[in-house]
């Protein structure tokens, strides 16, 4: 075997005698040599001509192999963004993938993570209350806690062609409790805005049965139009007007701009997942967007949270910018790994609400950076499992409809609401009172959330229970031509 390394195309200029050697004829040979030439005897000057000839040939199929005008640059870019492709494809797959019993656990656990967490984080938050009781707060969220996870359970094993009719029935029930809040006197006010309605010992917020009532009502009539829901008038009656534009006026009525931000991220994503035209979307945006600043203009207490917001009023007396000041200092003094569970400084009356719209700062200087992100890891995986519920029907009858509409109407609510309370923690709007979902403090917030994740569970129940049922096998006979005439039987 030759051993001999493998010589690289040459790059010298070629020898006119050796070409010249090659191109002449061989001469005339006598006998002997040509039976030395027959039995393999070649001569160093042949092996150096073959050399020459294929160090020629490849220089010449390099020639040909790289052209002038760009096109296995062009071919090379083409390569690798085909590659780019797959790989975003194999990414995005993940997220539309899975099966019904993966995603089934995977919303499951990931709720539960979250509502056990956040328990945890109301006792570490309210253990230092001056009242010497320090589990009463953690008790009362714990058992909310429990009634959410019965009212969860209830959604799961309901049968699913009822969740339009509880839509409905929720729309109703609503909008009475918003309009007791806003127009009699069980409404009750606290930091600016009248949302609680108290009816003796019990209090709780009618708006957040709003968002639920509002997903399942809105995913029904949008469902049952179909492919009517691109006509103007089909989707503006009834699920505009009056639908969501009384729920959001007896929201804005008791002064909740938070939850009105809200109410409009579920009706946009609704509407958006039904297929309405883009242009429909930029004139309700600049039409919000006129309506918000209008609203924060004629709203002194807004204004002032604005002005805070833009570090032009710190030195007021009422001190707007103080609450958002600790914040970002409990933030910062967290660090990476935070300085322990329950071992906050700034919780120390520091911080006002600090267990309810602000208990994210908490989270970031007890647990740090870590935990943080551990948050916001578990509404990931939240929003991936619901995403992959949402996914994982196919066809366009009502119910395939509903079921889309419906999971992506509750992921705009969880994950709207969860950045409008981050992004104004960390200042990145200005403060409004908008809880995060599952963490915060608040009873009726985290029993209707754990309702809510009721009904995607049960979407995932019914593809577990669908995927389980084994497909019939049908024989597939042939079909028989009209025009044959049939076969007749002979008598005896």
């Amino acid at each position: 075997m030759d051993k001999r390394p493998p010589r690289l195309p040459s790059s010298r200029k070629p020898d006119t005698r050796r070409d010249s050697a090659v191109l002449t004829p061989p001469s005339a040979a006598s006998p002997e040599e040509a039976e030395d030439q027959h039995t393999g005897d070649i001569t160093a000057g042949h092996l150096r001509l073959v050399d020459d000839l294929d160090e020629d040939a490849a220089e010449g199929a390099h020639e040909t192999e790289e052209p002038g005008d760009g096109s296995l640059g062009r071919a090379w870019k083409a390569r690798q963004a085909e590659r780019r492709a797959e790989r975003i494809t194999k990414f995005w797959g993940i997220f539309e993938g899975g099966n019904p019993y993966t995603n089934y656990w995977l919303v499951l656990g990931a709720t539960i993570a979250l509502a056990a967490f956040g328990l945890t984080m109301v006792l570490s938050s309210t253990s230092v209350d001056g009242g010497g009781q320090p589990f009463t707060t953690a008790t009362r969220q714990a058992v909310w806690a429990g009634i959410g996870l019965i009212g969860m359970l209830f959604m799961t094993v309901v049968p699913t062609r009822w969740m339009g009719w509880i839509g409905w029935a929720a729309m109703i029930v609503a909008s009475v409790l918003l309009a007791l809040v806003a127009f009699s006197p069980w409404g009750y006010t606290g930091g600016g805005s009248t949302n609680w309605l108290r009816i003796g010992p019990v209090q709780g917020q009618p708006s957040e049965v709003a968002k639920l009532a509002l997903v399942l009502w809105g995913a029904a009539v949008l469902a049952r139009k179909g492919k009517l829901v691109n006509q103007f008038t089909h989707w503006m009656m009834p699920f505009v007007a009056p639908g969501a534009l009384s729920v959001l006026v007896l929201v804005l009525a008791g002064g909740d701009l938070g939850t009105s931000l809200v109410i409009i991220l579920i009706a946009a994503a609704l509407l958006f997942t039904a297929g309405i035209g883009m242009r429909w979307f930029a004139l309700a945006g600049l039409l919000a967007s006129s309506a918000v600043a209008l609203l924060m203009w004629i709203t002194p207490y807004r204004m002032m949270r604005v002005y805070a917001w833009l570090g032009m009023n710190c030195d007021h007396p009422t001190e707007p910018c103080y609450q958002t000041e600790q914040g970002l200092f409990a933030l910062a003094s967290g660090g990476f790994w935070g300085v322990g569970l329950g071992q906050s400084r700034q919780k120390w009356d520091y911080i006002p609400e600090v267990h309810n719209d602000f208990i994210f700062t908490i989270i970031g200087e007890e647990l740090g950076l870590l935990g943080t992100v551990t948050v916001l890891g578990l509404f990931a995986v939240l929003v991936v499992g619901i995403f992959r519920v949402a996914n994982g029907i196919s066809g366009e009858s009502y119910h395939a409809r509903f079921v889309k509409l419906v999971c992506i109407g509750i992921i705009a609510w969880i994950v709207g609401q969860a950045f409008i309370n981050i992004a104004m923690v960390t200042g990145l709007i200005p403060v409004v009172g908008v809880p995060l979902p599952f963490i915060s403090y608040g009873g009726s917030a985290l029993t209707v959330a754990l309702i809510a994740i009721g009904v995607i569970l049960n979407f995932a129940r019914r593809q577990r229970i669908e995927a389980r049922i084994p497909k019939r096998r049908t024989r597939k006979r042939r079909k028989r031509s009209t025009l044959t005439p049939p076969a007749t039987t002979a008598t005896s």
